[in-house]
């Protein structure tokens, strides 16, 4: 007998004995009940009628819940966005590489308050920039780092637990206390690292359109002194 068969058998006793073998059946599906049309006596429809209020209930507190959050994420947004227009603004009062990349790290340490930061600049060492653990410099690019070879060439951020020999070189004598990191190059000039201690910081389903702006951003900057 196919399934066609079946439906065109039933009938409202048939439904109703399957609804009193199954009485769970609308707590599995309360969109059904949802859609129920009830008379407003008393009786035992009336308990129905309270289970469809407080679904309704429940689906208007989950929508305030989902609000909330959404709320949240584009306040949270909307600061990024300040903080990111801010660190351009910085960038482009500046004058020398050197007070560029100070900037650089300066910004992400207080502004997005990041605890480690790492970048790296794919050109020699000069006087003008300053001798610090937060700056790396490579300066034969991509064949001095073969570790980040397929990195480069795909061009893709990497959120989470970065590679051992990737962690090593970037954090040095603090790799054990990075826990997750993102990196991220920075146009043809380098790249951007941001470790943290938490491990849930960074992770591979994060969102990075922000991450890309602000490296866009340190990548105009220092193309000026190319």
């Amino acid at each position: 007998m196919s399934d066609a068969t079946v439906r065109d058998e039933l009938d409202p006793t048939d439904v109703a004995s399957f609804l009193r073998r199954h009485p769970e059946f609308l707590g599995e599906y309360p969109d059904i009940a949802l859609t129920l049309a009830l008379p407003r006596d008393q009786g035992a429809t009336t308990s129905l009628a309270g289970y469809q209020l407080e679904a309704l209930r429940e689906q208007k507190r989950e929508l305030n819940r989902r609000l909330h959050d959404l709320i949240g994420i584009a306040q949270e947004n909307e600061q990024l966005m300040i903080r990111t227009h801010s660190l351009a603004m910085a960038l482009l009062r500046e004058r020398t590489l050197g007070d560029s990349v100070r900037r650089v790290a300066a910004a992400l340490t207080e502004d997005f308050n990041t605890e480690r930061v790492r970048l790296v600049l794919f050109r020699a060492a000069s006087e003008e920039l300053p001798a610090a653990d937060w700056l790396l410099l490579a300066p034969g690019g991509v064949t001095e780092l073969p570790a980040f070879a397929e990195f480069l060439q795909r061009g893709e951020p990497l959120c989470g637990r970065l590679q051992p020999e990737k962690i090593a070189y970037l954090f040095g004598a603090e790799k054990d206390q990075v826990q997750s990191a993102v990196l991220i190059a920075v146009g043809e000039v380098g790249m951007l690292a941001i470790g943290s201690a938490d491990a849930h910081r960074f992770h591979p389903g994060m969102g990075t359109v922000f991450l890309k702006l602000i490296a866009e951003t340190i990548a105009a900057a220092i193309a000026r002194y190319s």
